[in-house]
């Protein structure tokens, strides 16, 4: 998300990004818990359908525009009504949500609104609103890393790109290919026909605001007293740094399909807290993580599930820090993929080749060409780092305090230090970890630790990301080359040579003769611990968890 974990995204157990998400459980008794993986399941509903669950960070952003986050993604595709929502597994594909249906015609789209679209002020949603929520969040005033996700529509490139002080930006905004030629349609123009574009309506970006509470709070529009929104919960409370409560809103247009009533998310950082918590009943999802020396007795248990991802856990390295791609690729060619997950992650990862994941739609053929080994070639290793000239020895190594990110980090040191290089890890809490990551990132970064959860079930939304001008480019890295071929993959409807290129953009990351301006390391699953009295919570391959299907039994 889906987010950068940046998602940002979820080692081990949700530690890509640590995120949030919600659970569902209801009373005080100690939590056995459901089948693994199970999303539903027989018994009564429970009178009390509150849900209690433990996150394992505060949510940057509760702002669509300025949200990168799967933690902030999570509670936005609950308090909010997005245009589709994804399908079920395999396909994904996009479903009527508070868009009823679209028109495609090449690179004109056409969206026609549900009319009981509703905010919680009682004003009804809008296809303006949309518009001026798009039009916001690409505006160069907002500075938005999410901006790039507009870039597919006439315009919005150009626009975002603009400076007050050079050019005339109302004459920009005016040439943005999104209008609302009546109250319930968008129209939206594209550079190019590009079959993702209904699917990437659902990421967190698109969402509407509400344009009077955005104006009238400004940057205090999202705390709990100003907030107004338009999905199934609304944010009733925000204590920073402690939890978020949700509340069901009675006035959405499918409330009576709604089960729970109240949803709380505990923070909880440290991952053997949060499992006590749950042990203790005291939450009844733990999204947080857990010690990985617990992983082998927890999935033992009733109370462990795993879902299907489609994200990479993966270290990058600031490329102007570290300028020899020798080096880059001695670092990468070190690292024990296959060792960090059975010893360390343990919940059924792939070690990644590859920066795009195995499950994306054409990752055979994307794939094809891939090299990195799952185990250490610490021969090959020692090879490129003998072509290095000036090897960078000191390295700082920034993650997030998420369960198992120290751990990986500790592994990591150990294979780099076989190289020569002397590693400091600097570990942090997430908001102050995403700062130093910029992008730019700070001089002080010599690599750092990411992951990269799909925000819509294409390749181009992971091979995007390293333009020079993503806003999720943490790296330093910028090649024209590698830019230009972003942009024709782009205007290929055609999905065999599309896909063709996806192979060479591959390549030209993590292939032999790649930049590798990052590690991948393995390929996601998502892991939690749930109470046996809650249904229907499942992720998504997007890392989402859609709150409107879970219920509490007694």
């Amino acid at each position: 998300m889906r987010k950068y974990v940046p998602w940002s995204a979820a080692v081990l157990v949700l530690a890509a990004l640590s995120f949030a998400a919600a659970g569902c459980g209801g009373g005080g008794s100690k939590n056995s818990a459901s089948t693994s993986g199970s999303t539903s399941g027989g018994g009564n509903l429970a009178a009390n359908q509150s849900l209690r669950i433990a996150i394992g960070a505060e949510p940057p952003s509760l702002d669509p525009g300025l949200a990168t986050d799967t933690t902030s993604a999570n509670v936005l595709y609950n308090i909010m009504d997005p245009l589709v929502k994804l399908g079920p597994l395999p396909d994904l594909k996009p479903q009527p949500n508070l868009a009823q249906s679209w028109d495609v015609s090449g690179p004109n789209v056409t969206l026609h609104l549900r009319h009981d679209g509703k905010w919680t002020n009682g004003q009804p949603v809008t296809a303006q609103d949309f518009v001026w929520s798009w039009l916001r969040t690409i505006s160069p005033e907002l500075g938005a890393d999410y901006a790039y996700q507009f870039f597919g529509i006439k315009g919005a490139a150009e626009y975002n790109a603009c400076d007050p002080k050079k050019a005339d930006c109302n004459k920009l905004k005016a040439k943005v290919g999104v209008s609302a030629p009546d109250k319930y349609t968008i129209k939206i123009v594209l550079t190019s026909e590009q079959p993702w574009f209904i699917g990437q309506l659902s990421h967190t970006s698109f969402l509407a605001v509400n344009k009077a509470t955005v104006e009238k709070y400004g940057d205090k529009w999202t705390e709990a007293k100003n907030i107004v929104t338009d999905g199934p919960f609304k944010l009733t409370s925000w204590a920073h740094d402690s939890q978020l409560t949700l509340a069901k809103w009675p006035g959405w247009r499918d409330a009576s399909s709604v089960k729970l009533t109240k949803v709380t998310e505990k923070i909880i950082v440290d991952g053997q807290t949060a499992e006590q918590a749950f042990q203790a009943g005291e939450v009844d999802v733990e999204d947080t993580g857990w010690p990985p020396p617990d992983t082998a007795r927890l999935k033992a248990t009733p109370a462990y599930h795993q879902f299907q991802a489609l994200g990479t856990y993966y270290y990058g390295i600031n490329v102007k820090q570290v300028p020899d791609v020798n080096q880059r690729r001695a670092m990468s060619f070190a690292i024990d993929r296959k060792a960090i997950i059975d010893n360390i992650a343990q919940q059924g990862q792939t070690p990644a080749t590859g920066f795009v994941p195995k499950g994306i739609p054409g990752f055979a053929e994307i794939s094809a060409n891939n090299y990195l080994p799952a185990t250490s070639d610490m021969d090959k290793a020692k090879q490129f780092m003998a072509k290095v000239k000036s090897p960078v020895k000191n390295v700082n190594l920034f993650l997030n305090n998420s369960p198992g990110h120290k751990e990986i980090a500790v592994a990591v040191q150990s294979y780099w230090k076989q190289l020569g290089l002397t590693v400091t890890v600097k570990q942090m809490d997430w908001a102050q970890f995403l700062q130093f990551l910029g992008p730019p990132p700070d001089k002080s970064v010599t690599a750092y630790r990411s992951g990269w959860i799909a925000d819509f079930p294409d390749a181009i939304n992971f091979l995007e990301l390293w333009t020079c001008k993503s806003g999720n480019n943490n790296s330093n890295f910028c090649d024209p080359k590698f830019d230009a071929l972003v942009k024709k993959a782009e205007a290929t409807p055609d999905d065999a040579a599309r896909t063709k290129m996806y192979q060479q953009l591959e390549g030209m990351l993590t292939g032999p003769d790649g930049a590798m301006p990052i590690v991948p390391i393995y390929w996601y699953t998502y892991t939690n611990l749930q109470a046996d009295t809650v249904q229907g919570y499942a992720f998504n391959p997007m890392n989402n968890v859609d709150l409107t299907k879970v219920s509490i039994t007694s």
